[in-house]
């Protein structure tokens, strides 16, 4: 059974001028819905670290699909430095990485082929975010990305999602009406998931028991824009999102591999 995580209600933001939740400067609305993803990896991440600081351990944390390393710009202000180990993957590093001396690894792969220079079982939490929908087949991706978390481990995944039943026409209509009037229009996204189909195709090829699944973006962009500046705004979507994530533009799918060792019998609060 899913289990549905409230957000924490005391997690309020640190908002600079021009910086998505006072962090990210790719963005320029305080309270960015676009952003929301990642501060929601932050407050997941700070209560695993806390954790395993109970237990003696350091988080080992592996960002696949690392891009410009905009997920340690979330994550840093609410772990402290001394206990996460970065290690991060992508098909092709990017050259302007935030922070490339701060990571323990860097490494290129391909999750189509297994990634077979990741060591299994090796990683506390994995990110996987805006990078599935991109592959043309994924049972090896998901299979690899729950090999290389450790028992007791949590994976972090993200996608973009369609209402059920639109997620269908989107996968096979498209493609078939693309085909037909001859468009030469590279689509990026080649998968199309509902909430429902993406949770079944993590369960089917990972080891694990979903958490929580967050939504993100169900009211945003447009005219609505200027409101992403205001706090209350930023609260209503995300207690919106993760109440009724199927109804949203993505998800977070949150969940921790099966295996019992010490850290992984701390409970993980309902606060994340």
């Amino acid at each position: 059974m899913t289990m549905l995580l409230t957000p924490q209600s005391d997690s309020t933001p640190l908002v600079g001028d021009s910086l998505a939740f006072g962090v990210d400067p790719t963005r320029h609305e305080r309270y960015s819905l676009r952003q929301g993803r990642y501060q929601a990896i932050g407050d997941v991440l700070a209560q695993e670290s806390q954790r395993l600081q109970a237990v003696g351990a350091k988080l080992k944390l592996l960002d696949v699909g690392v891009w410009n390393g905009i997920s340690m710009r979330y994550i840093e202000p609410r772990v402290p430095h001394t206990q996460i180990e970065y290690h991060g993957v992508d098909l092709k590093l990017h050259a302007g990485i935030y922070r490339r001396e701060d990571w323990a690894s860097l490494q290129e792969g391909n999750l189509l082929d297994g990634m077979p220079h990741l060591p299994s079982e090796t990683y506390d939490v994995l990110i996987c975010e805006q990078v599935v929908e991109h592959l043309p087949t994924i049972d090896v991706a998901l299979q690899t990305l729950s090999r290389v978390v450790k028992p007791g481990g949590l994976l972090i995944l993200g996608v973009p999602i369609f209402p059920p039943g639109v997620h269908l026409l989107r996968k096979h209509l498209v493609p078939a009406i693309d085909k037909l009037v001859g468009t030469k229009k590279v689509r990026g996204h080649l998968q199309a998931f509902s909430r429902l189909s993406f949770e079944r195709a993590v369960l089917k090829n990972c080891d694990v028991d979903i958490l929580a699944s967050r939504g993100f973006r169900m009211i945003s962009g447009g005219l609505l824009r200027s409101l992403e500046n205001q706090h209350w705004w930023w609260r209503l979507n995300r207690h919106l999102g993760y109440r009724l994530p199927g109804l949203c533009t993505e998800i977070q799918v949150v969940a921790r591999k099966r295996g019992t060792p010490l850290e992984a019998t701390l409970p993980l609060s309902r606060a994340a």
